[in-house]
């Protein structure tokens, strides 16, 4: 494959004379009258229940936010494009899945039996109507800014938020639907139970999961010109029924009683469900991350000039996990302040060189490079490098790991696992 297409902005004035751009919107407006008509008629039934779902699921959607904003440090995508994917997933998808997924449901019913429809309809009718739903989301934003994707992780941040959408308003809508069938009034422990089936065990090969692998065959569709356009159609057909396939085992009836009884066999059916496609999604991720960091820093290499980036630096900016390291290298070395300082001036490095793939002026982010760079020399840091790993830091990592497993299986347990 050859270097990423060149980014380009969002100009309002373009955007505006695109007939794409309003069909985006007719459909959020649309699709936000809809679920207001919906909330309105929870917040009447449900008022706790359904304060307490909104509540809950919008702060498990401010982690994924944070996580898949980062995944493009060098080039992120802007603020108001990842808005639009993320309602698009909220609003539009999820107004068209409801209605759409029962007539298929009923559809299967007719074409099968009952006893079939009701085993297997949400896994093949949901993934079919959903997963189409979320995918014209990504292809929304190449039609209204062709020129934000410019590589395959770009469509899979498109795809996860577009997908984070989704989940964040299906389940909310599942956890009212599990209040109204305990029948006990407004009652916020089905709503408890649903966050941590749902969010916090599914949440992390869920709907953000299979969006992020579609898009990543949108994105390779869209960036690849010189492969045929009947490769790049099929490459795009194929994520999307990864997609498909994972979110049909991921709802299938396989191992719905489980491995047995326990918190361990719970947690073994959510890992071989969930576990394939986070790999694969993982594994795409971090080639198109090396193929882009490659092709920036690159850019940055040509520059020689050590008061923009040092031959050091050039080894951290290109990986995530070095980034990670090189900041708390700093916060060892000098404090909090040069933490910050060390992640904007990494920022800035990276603006700096989206700035040179345009070729159209760098000057701005060449003066907040060398200004972040004055501010860490202040601090007696003068060069954004990772250090050695220290005991701290070694077993900082295990407790956190500790600490995760530890609420999983209380998590599990509360659910009766254990």
């Amino acid at each position: 494959m050859g270097e990423p297409v060149r980014p380009g902005g969002v100009r309002a004035a373009v955007l505006v004379r695109n007939p794409a751009f309003w069909v985006v919107v007719a459909l959020l407006v649309a699709g936000a009258v809809r679920i207001a008509q919906i909330a309105g008629r929870f917040f009447e039934a449900y008022p706790l229940a359904t304060l307490t779902a909104i509540g809950l699921f919008a702060l498990l959607a401010v982690p994924f936010w944070l996580f898949v904003s980062e995944l493009d440090f060098l080039e992120r995508e802007p603020p108001s494009l990842r808005v639009v994917a993320f309602a698009w997933g909220g609003l539009v998808a999820t107004t068209v899945s409801i209605p759409a997924s029962t007539a298929l449901d009923n559809l299967i019913a007719k074409l099968g039996s009952p006893g079939f429809a009701a085993d297997w309809g949400a896994a093949l009718a949901g993934p079919t109507v959903e997963e189409i739903a979320k995918t014209l989301g990504v292809i929304a934003i190449v039609l209204i800014a062709r020129a934000q994707v410019n590589s395959v992780l770009d469509g899979v941040v498109y795809g996860a938020l577009v997908g984070l959408g989704f989940q964040i308003v299906e389940d909310v809508v599942f956890a009212i639907g599990a209040v109204a069938l305990a029948g006990q009034g407004d009652q916020i422990q089905p709503v408890i139970t649903t966050f941590l089936v749902r969010g916090f065990l599914a949440g992390v090969w869920s709907h953000t999961l299979f969006g992020a692998l579609a898009g990543a065959g949108i994105g390779y569709l869209v960036v690849n010109p010189d492969r045929t356009r009947r490769h790049r159609i099929g490459m795009a057909g194929l994520a999307l029924f990864g997609a498909w396939a994972s979110h049909v085992l991921w709802n299938s009836p396989l191992f719905r009683d489980g491995l047995g009884n326990g918190a361990i066999a719970l947690l073994a059916v959510l890992v071989f469900k969930g576990l394939p496609p986070l790999l694969l999604i993982l594994y795409l991720v971090r080639r198109a991350h090396d193929r882009e960091a490659a092709y920036y820093v690159a850019k940055l290499a040509t520059l020689r000039d050590p008061t923009l980036i040092t031959e050091n630096e050039l080894k951290v900016l290109g990986s995530g996990s070095r980034r990670a390291a090189a900041r708390r290298h700093a916060a060892a070395q000098a404090g909090r302040r040069a933490r910050a300082t060390v992640r904007r001036l990494q920022r800035a490095q990276a603006r700096l060189a989206v700035d040179l793939s345009r070729s159209d002026g760098m000057a701005t982010s060449a003066t907040q490079v060398r200004e972040h760079r004055a501010r860490l020399e202040e601090l007696g840091h003068p060069e954004a490098v990772e250090g050695t790993p220290s005991v701290w830091h070694t077993v900082s990592a295990v407790g956190t790991t500790a600490v995760a497993i530890a609420v999983v299986w209380v998590a599990l347990s509360a659910l009766g696992g254990g």
